[in-house]
């Protein structure tokens, strides 16, 4: 029955549903499962929805629908099965006796991904710690040297492991994971210091910053680079790019800015990587105004949505302001399912980031959203002081400028956290 990941190439996928309402959704669901897979590098050979009227706790399947399954499984000559639903670690080896093959499910999938994208020093440590605390519970996939040494003879020449041995190495190995586990969050406890290091000395220099945040391949890397330039790396799979990259920006009215590329959402996130993920998203978190980007031509559009809005309630990350982006438009189909969208989302702009259509009215809506958190003042700034007035063009919104004898008078919007610095320029009403 074993055989290496390494080696499994065509699979067999599976999800489930209840009522015959929710099959439509079950199979789109199956086309994201194949598109997974596919990011991994395998070929779905088949997808079947089952119905399921209850979950069976030792197979997850009832018997007649395993039956069914793994004749399947022979007939297509798969190499490995696929859950879209998360199976427990019994139930995943129950399966596995019953298939006579790897039984997997969508959080193993997606963790292979990750580790397959990752390319900075933080994710990979994110994902492997991420790797580990899946594995824990599956000590007999992870450590197959248990398997092993039942062909290995001992000194007393009996081969094999008894029972006690067994779960003694079992033990060993538990602790080995503990002391991983340990090993991994300290390394991602210096990274993070790090990283908080670059982040205060970018909230010192008081640009704003905007997130694009959305579902996983709704075109954030395309719209970053058609906005600056940044050659992120851009594929039509998952998760093409899971570090963030942050480039400067410059408004239609020469306000700078900072645009962050964060990683994608994706439904049924682990919750294993959004803990692993935190400190990334925290980019996300961080940030001023959120840039919530949406495949307007996406069949499952509204329930993307609405995933990425569920993250970001984990995240604590709901209230921060936010600009729907509906992208893609280009391709969309169905102009009800659009308008659906607009409803739901009154503050929004539709834009094809690949064409770089509609950017003038996403800068508008930008720069709208950044003057509400804006305050308008009235400062007189001597000419001696001349840097104050080269750091409120660069962080500000010249709305006046005039010279009275040596002092420059402006009018300027400025973000409120900047208005402090430059009280002692203020106009005083009278």
């Amino acid at each position: 029955m074993e055989k290496e990941k390494q080696d499994i190439k065509q699979v067999l996928l599976v999800a489930t549903y209840q009522g015959a309402a929710q099959k439509s959704i079950c199979e789109e669901h199956l086309k994201e499962l194949a598109f997974l897979v596919k990011t991994d590098g395998k070929e779905a050979v088949q997808a079947v929805a089952c119905p399921l009227k209850k979950i069976e706790a030792a197979t997850f399947l009832t018997k007649g629908k395993l039956q069914e399954l793994v004749e399947l499984a022979l007939e297509k000559k798969v190499d490995a099965i696929v859950f879209d639903d998360e199976i427990t670690p019994a139930q995943q080896r129950n399966l596995e006796a019953a298939f006579k093959l790897p039984v997997t499910d969508r959080t193993e999938i997606i963790l292979s991904v990750f580790a397959k994208r990752a390319q900075t020093k933080e994710a990979k440590l994110q994902i492997e710690l991420a790797r580990v605390k899946y594995e824990a519970p599956r000590l007999k996939r992870l450590w197959t040297h248990l398997s092993r040494q039942a062909g290995t003879s001992g000194s007393g020449g009996s081969g094999g492991y008894t029972k006690g041995e067994g779960e003694k190495q079992i033990e060993i190995d538990r602790r080995i994971l503990k002391r991983k586990i340990s090993h991994l969050q300290q390394q991602l406890e210096e990274v993070k210091a790090y990283r908080e290091t670059q982040r205060q000395s970018r909230l010192r220099a008081e640009i704003p910053v905007f997130a694009i945040i959305g579902y996983t391949n709704a075109g954030k890397s395309t719209l970053l680079n058609a906005l600056t330039d940044a050659e992120v790396f851009v594929e039509d799979k998952l998760f093409a790019t899971l570090d963030t990259t942050t480039r400067k920006f410059t408004l239609n009215n020469h306000q700078e800015i900072l645009l962050i590329d964060t990683v994608g959402f994706i439904r049924k996130l682990p919750h294993l990587l959004v803990a692993a993920f935190k400190s990334t998203l925290e980019e996300a978190l961080e940030a001023d105004i959120l840039l919530h980007l949406i495949d307007a031509s996406h069949p499952m559009a509204e329930e993307q949505a609405q995933t990425t809005y569920e993250v970001l309630k984990e995240l604590n990350a709901a209230n921060k302001p936010i600009i729907t982006v509906f992208n893609k438009i280009d391709q969309c189909q169905s102009a009800a399912a659009l308008h659906r969208l607009r409803m739901s989302y009154p503050k929004n702009v539709q834009i094809s980031a690949l064409h770089r259509q509609n950017f003038e009215s996403l800068q508008e809506v930008m720069l709208e959203e950044l003057s509400r958190q804006r305050q308008v003042v009235d400062l007189v700034i001597p000419q001696s002081d001349y840097a104050v007035v080269s750091e409120m063009m660069r962080m500000g919104h010249i709305a006046e400028q005039d010279y009275e004898e040596n002092n420059i008078v402006l009018k300027v919007e400025l973000p409120r956290q900047l208005v402090v610095k430059v009280v002692r320029y203020q106009v005083k009403e009278s």
